[in-house]
């Protein structure tokens, strides 16, 4: 009798095994759509490479309103889909509802934090990546002035016009950095007319690099920089070759790495749950480099960017975070 009741745990144990491996996994993109150029497209490329690697597919579905997060998060779930990610500080609380719902269905969630036995959560440190950016920002700035435009109003992307700040003035003390952001709804991340607009007050006010941390409304601030012969800055994925020759870099967020890592660590049965936070010491930002931009970045430029990294990586220097106590001490 215990031989079979051993034989039988090691089958069910197997199996689930199996029916783990052998499992899709999902995303759920946020608004903005998987091909904003951006932060769901980093996403949508982490998912891209697992399907390449492995030869496994997976499902996906992009968000047009707020109710939709959870019913897709749990279509998935009744599915059978495992990992299920969430791409964005707005699907928490969708994800904390149908986590619990499916607690042995693992989930994975982008740019916030649920505490869940089920849930990784997968942090990043924006402001790292964006202290980067503006000391390149600042070196090839010729007026002295730079801008910032951010999507939807939220301490997240203040989060990235705060680090941004600190890389400039740690360059040029006394230079200006105009900030600007596109509204306060979920809309202001699929608005390319209005950072457009953006763009165009700060480069009449003497801005010529301007940041973007907008999603698909970057667009149109890339455009309008382009049009006017002044510098921009891309955000999350490498958005260099979006208008080739007036992109200084892009601040990557390696959101693709992350979603990567969840579904081949569940397909190898070594997902872990928890909270992860990754900055330039991990690898997790950084500046992009490509034939797209190099004739823009100086040697100077790179060594002052590679020094900064240096000194973040050992602890050396600390990027202020926004997020730590909503204040910007730059």
């Amino acid at each position: 009798m215990k031989r079979t009741i051993l034989a039988l745990a090691t089958l069910m144990a197997t199996t689930a095994f199996v029916a783990a491996a052998d499992s899709t996994p999902a995303v759920v993109y946020d608004m903005g759509g998987k091909f904003d150029k951006s932060f769901n497209e980093a996403a949508h490329s982490g998912a891209e490479k697992f399907k390449e690697e492995t030869g496994t597919d997976y499902r996906d579905f992009e968000v047009e309103n707020e109710q939709q997060r959870a019913q897709a998060l749990r279509r998935f779930a009744e599915d059978g889909n495992n990992p299920i990610a969430a791409i964005g500080f707005s699907q928490q609380a969708a994800v904390e509802q149908v986590a619990k719902e499916f607690p042995d269905t693992k989930f994975v969630i982008i740019d916030s934090v649920v505490d869940l036995p089920n849930v990784r959560s997968v942090l990043f440190k924006e402001h790292e990546g964006s202290y980067l950016a503006g000391i390149m920002a600042a070196m090839a700035s010729e007026s002295g002035k730079v801008g910032f435009v951010g999507g939807m109003d939220i301490p997240l992307i203040r989060k990235f016009a705060c680090g941004y700040k600190g890389g400039v003035k740690s360059v040029k003390p006394d230079a200006q950095v105009m900030e600007n952001m596109t509204g306060s709804t979920p809309t202001a991340w699929n608005d390319p007319v209005k950072g457009g607009e953006l763009a165009k007050s700060q480069i009449e006010s003497g801005a010529d690099v301007i940041f973007h941390a907008a999603g698909g409304t970057g667009i149109g601030v890339m455009q309008t920089a382009a049009d006017a012969g002044k510098l921009a800055i891309g955000v999350d994925s490498n958005q260099n070759g979006v208008q080739p020759g007036s992109v200084l870099t892009s601040m990557i967020k390696r959101v693709d790495n992350a979603i990567f890592d969840a579904f081949t660590d569940a397909q190898s049965g070594e997902f872990e749950t928890g909270t992860v936070a990754l900055g330039v010491k991990e690898d997790g930002v950084g500046v992009a480099m490509d034939d797209n931009n190099k004739d823009l970045v100086s040697e100077e430029m790179m060594a002052a960017v590679d020094e900064a990294k240096a000194k973040i990586a050992s602890g050396e220097l600390e990027v202020h975070d926004y997020m730590a106590d909503n204040t910007c001490t730059y």
